[in-house]
């Protein structure tokens, strides 16, 4: 015990010490994005780095295992990560001041590098959150170091008087740290305030050509089912932004640009907004959608018909002699998304968004205006926070989920999902409802089948169609019988086309496959005989348990 007090009393201070080196490092960091570009933060920076080089097949798995917390999860990784060097920093300073001022420095060049990095990077004044905070930090280990060296030391500054100067310090410096950390978080949220006040005095304006009115049988009266139109708070959200963007709408600006524009422009919101509007209702899929998975959703989207705004700059489509093939969508945050020139144009309803289920879109799904492309994983047509259109060709530009390892063109491929009963589950035996939605946005659903174990295919009743673009609630009428049973889904879309049983990853052109779920439906218990029943006491013996004694 006396060997560990021993170690904890030499290696305990340092530690705490470069803690507190990192934390003030973060927070003057903090302050000085909020005062540069909020996107500048050395974890968000370093973080986007990371994403930027990660494989995609770690990227999806990451999906697949965190879901939408995949950034949460990442943000906590290079938290400890962090926390772990500046515990090592701490520790070495006591012997090796110098090395572990020069780490803490170290760290703050990756934090800028990364910063550089970026694809939105605004310039050089980026670096400055991780030079700011690499400086206070390096500062705050100098300080608190030096005091942790005086402790047990012997003299006059040994002792009781070492410790005091030791806590004084180190309180000092997390009080520090906190204001400037505070003072960061308020100044961020107050340019955050402003977007959002942008947001909520846009008024959207009445659709040119509304969407048509949905036919009471689209959705069933099935408990479980997914609803036919999502909620905004439950639309799935799939991106690398570690932080949402939160643009003012009156500072926004789209550039349309590149091969074959005759006549490049710059648009406004209001200027959007003045043009004729369309609605549609339209289900978007994310290629990362595993076979049975979650990333699809509907909603009912307000936005800015984009063939229309692409000929009207004079673009034509490679089937009309148009010079550009690849419409190439770029983020405020960098990101870029290719799309085919010949798909947006073809009469589907590709448009620039700006609202969503009869709101403004909100930040986290591409507030003032993202893109989409009917019929398109989003990976090569859902830009959001778009403020760049490129006409450009394949052959001459890779976005960069393309650069990646995924497909160039990515129709959506046909598939289905059984949302009830959910796997695992244990229904009763007897009648049970088998229900769930199947999709081939461009293409519509004509047919979904289910099959109990290895039986025959069954047609499933359809719901009402709302059209090519949305997916189709079915629903099946299950005589359940005791026993494990494996139930299965399979859908044909509107070309008669039925969907592939084969098994595939979402690497690189989106899973496909049929979805199964396993249940187990209960033995149901045997009555009991007629005639009197036999009372028995709770605590009283049965026949079994007295023969048992008895030997």
């Amino acid at each position: 015990m006396s060997t560990f007090r021993t170690t904890l009393t030499r290696v305990g201070p340092g530690a705490l010490s470069g803690l507190l080196a990192a934390c003030t490092a973060l927070a003057v960091a903090v302050l000085t994005a909020a005062l540069v570009r909020p996107a500048a933060a050395p974890v968000t920076v370093v973080g986007g780095a990371v994403v930027d080089r990660t494989p995609a097949a770690v990227k999806d798995f990451a999906i697949r295992t965190f879901g939408e917390d995949d950034k949460v999860a990442l943000r906590l990784g290079i938290l400890v990560l962090l926390g772990l060097f500046a515990v090592a920093l701490g520790v070495l300073a006591r012997w090796y001041p110098g090395a572990a001022t020069a780490g803490v420095l170290l760290f703050g060049l990756v934090g800028a590098a990364a910063a550089l990095s970026r694809p939105d990077s605004a310039g050089p004044e980026d670096v400055l959150p991780s030079a700011a905070g690499a400086g206070a930090g390096a500062l705050a280990l100098h300080v608190l170091a030096g005091r942790a060296r005086l402790l047990g030391s012997p003299g006059p500054r040994g002792g009781g008087r070492s410790r005091r100067e030791f806590l004084t310090a180190a309180a000092a410096t997390a009080a520090a740290a906190a204001t400037a950390g505070a003072m960061g978080q308020v100044l961020t949220g107050q340019r955050g305030r402003g977007a959002a006040a942008s947001r909520a005095a846009l008024a959207l304006p009445a659709p040119a050509s509304p969407a048509p009115v949905l036919a009471s049988g689209v959705q069933l009266d099935v408990p479980g089912i997914s609803a036919f139109t999502t909620p905004v708070r439950d639309f799935y959200r799939v991106d690398t932004a570690l932080s949402v963007p939160r643009l003012d709408a009156a500072a926004w600006r789209l550039r349309l640009h590149g091969k074959g524009v005759a006549r490049p422009r710059t648009y406004t919101l209001d200027e959007l907004l003045a043009r004729p509007l369309i609605e549609r209702d339209i289900t978007l899929t994310c290629v990362s959608n595993e076979v049975g998975g979650p990333y699809l959703g509907t909603a009912r989207w307000l936005g800015v018909p984009l063939a229309a705004l692409l000929r009207e700059a004079g673009v034509r489509a490679p089937s009309q002699g148009g010079r550009a093939d690849q419409l190439v969508a770029r983020s405020v945050d960098g990101m870029t998304l290719g799309s085919p020139v010949e798909d947006v144009m073809d009469g589907r309803a590709a448009m620039l968004a700006v609202g969503m289920n009869g709101e403004p879109l909100p930040f986290r799904h591409g507030f003032p205006v993202r893109m989409l492309v009917p019929g398109l994983y989003g990976y090569v047509s859902a830009c959001k926070w778009i403020t760049d259109i490129e006409l450009t060709t394949f052959d001459a530009y890779d976005p960069y989920w393309v650069k990646r390892a995924w497909a160039r063109r990515a129709p959506v491929k046909t598939q289905s999902r059984i949302d009830t009963p959910k796997p695992f589950a244990r229904p009763a035996a007897g009648p049970v409802t088998v229900a769930g939605v199947a999709w081939a946005q461009g293409r519509g659903i004509s047919r979904v089948e289910v099959r109990i174990d290895d039986g025959p295919w069954q047609d499933a009743t359809l719901a009402a169609a709302a059209g090519v673009d949305t997916w189709r609630q079915w629903s099946y009428r299950w005589q359940a019988a005791a026993g494990g049973h494996t139930i299965t889904v399979r859908a044909t879309d509107g070309t008669g086309q039925v969907q592939a049983e084969q098994r595939a990853r979402t690497i690189p052109d989106g899973a496909s496959g049929w979805h199964s779920v396993f249940v187990t439906v209960p033995e149901t218990p045997a009555r009991p005989a007629s005639g009197p029943v036999r009372q028995h006491h709770p605590f009283a013996p049965s026949t079994e348990q007295k023969l048992k004694g008895s030997n």
